[in-house]
């Protein structure tokens, strides 16, 4: 079947290839800059100190081939509308389910964590002061009603805003490196007493200054920044000419890495060292707010606000996709296949927003029997959780692979967009984040979500089993 045809048996089922190449290229970049890195960082760098550097790197290497496995699977077969699709047909029924449903949940949950930091970042607006829990959830229904209105017009429109968003997000860490590395050439001192060198990477403790036990705990923020990278994935139905567009946005990842992840958090250790990192403020608002520019802070906040909602877009969009596409293959409720008029899964939309919703509703419940407003500790267990159930989600897609090149050799040798290594990356990729889990069990906090975690596969399994008996 020529490429013409599959494209229109993807239009038929109702999606529209209305994503062009400009709209990839920036989601895809503004999947790779998540919140985890603005919101996050300051935490990671507490616990890891500068080994976050080689966290990021080593991450971004395996996120990278995942990327890459993830490309070559949808080219071969542009009747593959997301991962759903290709789990299904490559490794069996449940693993569409498992994957379809776990990657709804993983999106959900990002939803309440990225109301708790639209909440935490604008109290910087509140002179600092934090909301109470009946103004945290006002504030939440705002976030989650504007993302919905911008979801339920048309996916165009949902990559022009992601295409805005993410040049704002580029933009912002491009003057931060510029900021930083003149702080750096200068010698600028900032209101602490410490002029901004390189050797502050060293000279506070060396470069693993929380030995092996810190390095380790650096791994759960770091790789939830990550989160998101693979959305790409689920708007191959909707992308025109992915033949094209697909492999230009996924392998420019290594370089979105080394310039918005790495490059960007060495020029804030360089100019404040990480033993002065405040873990519960944004570094790359604590960077000009150290050099005393009040309104570059303002313009910051703005900034990682704005990647906050960018998240929220992402999310309801892609849970939206998923729903839909569990619902084609009979492993959903119908209601949610339906589309409206302007070629959107509006219901879909909708049941997830509503499910965010509960979610943040269920956070005010917790904070009025409490009384606290901890936006950090609440983000930091919604992240956790969903970075689990994104790993689960990324191994799936690494088994259909290893499947596909068992069982479709043809496929692979037609293929010009080939996964570098093969089998064995798969294996490596695999290994790896299995003891990323692991890690994840070294720390209080995050082994709490590691530890509800299971509930999940259990509602699945007891799901798939009525699906499959329906």
């Amino acid at each position: 079947m020529s490429n013409q045809n599959l494209s229109e048996s993807v239009e038929q089922d109702g999606l529209h290839r209305s994503l062009s190449n400009r709209h990839l290229q920036l989601i895809a970049i503004g999947g790779a800059i998540g919140t985890g890195l603005f919101m996050g960082s300051g935490k990671t760098i507490s616990l890891a100190g500068p080994s976050i550097l080689f966290i990021y790197m080593m991450i971004g290497l395996m996120v990278f081939f995942v990327m890459r496995a993830l490309g070559e699977l949808l080219l071969s077969n542009l009747n593959y509308k997301s991962f759903i699709d290709l789990s299904t047909d490559l490794i069996g029924p449940w693993a569409g389910y498992f994957v379809g449903w776990t990657y709804w949940l993983c999106w959900v949950t990002i939803g309440i964590a990225d109301l708790s930091a639209i909440i935490y970042y604008l109290e910087f607006f509140n002179g600092g002061e934090s909301f109470g829990a009946a103004e945290g959830l006002l504030i939440s229904t705002v976030a989650i009603l504007f993302v919905l209105g911008l979801n339920l017009v048309t996916v165009k429109l949902f990559g022009e805003m992601e295409f805005w968003f993410a040049m704002v997000k580029i933009t912002a860490i491009i003057v931060l490196i510029a900021v930083g590395l003149w702080m750096i050439f200068t010698g600028f001192t900032n209101n602490l007493g410490t002029t901004a060198s390189v050797s502050n990477l060293w000279t506070h403790g060396g470069l693993f200054p929380k030995g092996l036990d810190g390095f380790l705990a650096g791994f759960q923020i770091a790789i939830f920044a990550f989160v998101g990278v693979e959305l790409v994935g689920t708007t191959a139905a909707e992308t025109q000419d992915p033949k094209r567009n697909l492999p230009k946005a996924i392998n420019s990842i290594p370089i979105r890495i080394i310039i918005f992840y790495v490059l960007a958090l060495f020029v804030v250790m360089c100019v404040t060292p990480w033993d002065q990192i405040n873990p519960k403020v944004s570094p790359f608002v604590n960077i000009f707010s150290q050099a005393g520019i009040a309104s570059a802070a303002i313009i910051m906040n703005l900034v990682v606000l704005s990647s906050v909602m960018s998240s929220m877009n992402s999310g309801v969009f892609s849970t939206s996709r998923m729903l839909f596409g569990l619902s084609v293959d009979r492993q959903a409720p119908k209601l949610f296949g339906k589309l409206s008029k302007s070629a959107v899964p509006a219901k879909a939309l909708i049941f997830s927003s509503i499910c965010i919703f509960i979610g943040a509703f269920v956070q005010f419940v917790y904070k009025l029997k409490t009384g606290t407003n901890d936006e950090v500790t609440a983000f930091t267990l919604a992240t956790t959780l969903s970075t689990i159930l994104f790993i689960c989600v990324w191994m799936i897609i690494m088994w259909s692979y290893i499947n596909y090149r068992k069982n479709r050799p043809g496929l692979h040798a037609q293929s010009t967009f080939k996964l570098p290594g093969g089998i064995a990356t798969c294996w490596v990729v695999i290994v790896f984040f299995l003891a990323t889990i692991y890690f994840l069990a070294l720390d209080e906090t995050t082994l709490e979500a590691l530890k509800v975690s299971p509930i999940w596969f259990v509602v699945l399994i007891i799901g798939y089993f009525f699906a499959k008996k329906k």
